[in-house]
């Protein structure tokens, strides 16, 4: 009778456990599939018409096509006659250096069914053969290229043109032999004593996922585990660059669950708090994503922090992976077009502004230097005058306060705006509020602090440049440029060492693409700028990005 007893207790208490772990288990993944779904609803409003870039583009394609969300046919459809009329016009050359635009590419359209190795008559997955090329950006090249071939178990593709033919293994080993001494990746080091970085070992972590049968690889694997839980912070994120912030949680999260990993393990627990709290800290009322903790909206970060949680969903539900697409039900049809006015690979959100107002001018920029740029943006109410004595002047030559920069970018781009109340220091009736709010949602323009944006402030040169750099990259614009470029591009000016090493890249690129003037003898980067030289240089950006 007492064995009878006590296996009957056993048998209670065991399911009293089973319902007491059960409850709570519904209860947050019914939390994470809401959480998914207002996000995805977020994200089909904010970015409409998916282009070719990694803002407004693949990511946010990537994490609807995973979600399972109801996607309208057409949004998947004008995708792709996207990606086939961008691929035209670039002759199937995405980019002459950076081939990880090949593998986000190749990712999104495997995640909507579609076949990256015939697009518009050009093979996607070709230039992913060439080793050299591949590996040429550093680590992200062989990570993102393994990433893209096994999304839907391609074949190496066979690049006649390759120095070097690419294997599988030899992205494989070249990862691996990144490998630091603390046991994880960073971008730049090849081994050695330097810090990993969370981001790129979470990235490097999830090319090598499906590689675990190789006992070297296994090793190198556990090595990045224990040093990813090392650099885990007491809230259960992490930092990257000294910057504690949401992508790199994020790229963790993504790793474990293409590891097969519960992001629930005890390692990555700390005072309490697991990846998934630390990742929804990031989440805004919304369903949008900030960068980092407190800050207002980023696009970027919604896009990542998307398919982070779509990626925690699918492994709380037993699917396939974020990146294991063999289970896509999701078709396109090719024969719908969409074509796009300006750059192929701009921002869903820049729109080209139609001249509304033809012929306007202002009594004071008269053979002014900047007159055409000037009447050119007027023309199409970017800017403004004000009323002086009976006509109308534009103060040329007066500085400019970063309130009215964010308003005349965000007039350039045809962003619509939208107030978030991001900064104490902007009243939420301010006219320019909502233009601030949206520069700073695009990553145009930052606060002076988590909370202040300083609205009445003067913006120097070296700010305008970075400023505008940012707004050309949203136009589809490539403003990356290395370190020898950046110095060969300043180098001609007699006072390019006074530029803020911050700066310096932003300031080259203005230079490079002669949105600033290379007459120039000198950069004068702290010199408060002009209104004049403001409505040129944003002149200089449209003529550039063809949306003029």
């Amino acid at each position: 009778m007492k064995n009878l007893w006590k296996k009957c207790l056993g048998i209670l208490l065991t399911l009293l456990l089973i319902v007491g772990v059960a409850i709570p288990a519904l209860a947050a993944n019914s939390s994470l599939s809401d959480n998914v779904s207002k996000t995805a609803a977020y994200m089909l409003q904010t970015v409409q018409k998916p282009q070719v870039g990694s803002i407004g583009g693949e990511w946010a394609v990537l994490g609807l096509a995973r979600s399972g969300y109801d996607v309208p046919q057409q949004y998947w459809d004008d995708y792709y006659a996207e990606v086939e009329s961008y691929v035209k016009e670039c002759s199937g050359v995405l980019h002459n250096k950076k081939y990880t635009e090949y593998s986000r590419v190749i990712l999104a359209l495997s995640a909507i069914g579609a076949d990256p190795t015939d697009v518009a008559g050009y093979n996607l997955l070709t230039p992913l053969g060439d080793f050299e090329k591949t590996i040429w950006q550093g680590i992200n090249g062989p990570i993102w290229a393994l990433i893209a071939l096994d999304s839907a178990g391609y074949e190496m593709p066979v690049n006649a043109a390759a120095k070097t033919q690419a294997t599988r293994q030899m992205y494989i080993d070249e990862i691996i032999s990144r490998q630091l001494d603390d046991g994880g990746w960073n971008l730049t080091a090849k081994g050695g004593s330097s810090a990993a970085d969370a981001d790129i070992t979470g990235m490097a972590l999830q090319a090598l996922a499906k590689y675990q049968d190789q006992p070297k690889v296994k090793a190198a694997t556990e090595k990045a585990l224990l040093c990813l839980s090392d650099m885990q912070n007491d809230k259960g994120g992490y930092s990257s660059y000294s910057t504690t912030n949401l992508e790199s949680v994020v790229q963790v999260v993504t790793a474990l669950c293409e590891l097969g990993i519960d992001i629930n393990d005890p390692r990555f627990i700390q005072n309490g708090n697991t990846l998934l709290d630390n990742l929804l800290s990031y989440r805004q009322a919304d369903g949008s994503f900030c960068h980092t903790a407190g800050g207002g909206t980023n696009q970027m970060a919604t896009e990542q922090g998307f398919y982070g949680i779509v990626a925690a969903m699918r492994a709380d539900r037993g699917q396939n992976t974020l990146y294991r697409m063999n289970d896509c039900t999701i078709s396109i049809s090719s024969d719908n077009k969409s074509v796009s006015v300006g750059l192929p690979g701009k921002d869903a959100a820049v729109r080209q502004v139609a001249v509304n107002a033809a012929g306007t001018t202002f009594t004071d920029i008269k053979a002014h230097a900047n007159q055409a740029a000037v009447e050119a943006l007027a023309s199409r109410g970017i800017i403004t005058g004000e009323a002086a004595g009976g006509a109308y002047i534009f103060r040329p030559n007066d500085t400019m306060t970063r309130a009215e920069f964010a308003a005349i970018v965000v007039r350039a781009l045809g962003l619509e705006t939208a107030a978030r109340n991001v900064f104490a220091d902007i009243k939420p009736g301010a006219w320019y509020a909502a233009y601030i709010d949206t520069a700073n949602a695009y990553g145009i323009v930052n606060g002076t602090s988590a909370t202040t944006f300083e609205p009445d402030s003067r913006i120097t040169r070296q700010e305008a440049a970075a400023m505008v750099a940012r707004a050309a990259r949203l136009c589809g614009m490539d403003t990356d440029m290395e370190s020898y470029e950046v110095l060969n591009t300043l180098a001609q000016f007699g006072d390019y060492v006074t530029i803020n090493d911050w700066a310096r890249e932003f300031v080259a690129f203005c230079y490079s693409e002669d949105i600033l003037d290379q007459s120039d003898l000198n950069v004068e980067p702290a010199r408060a700028i002009l209104r004049c030289e403001i409505a040129q240089m944003l002149y200089n950006l449209l003529d550039k990005a063809e949306l003029l």
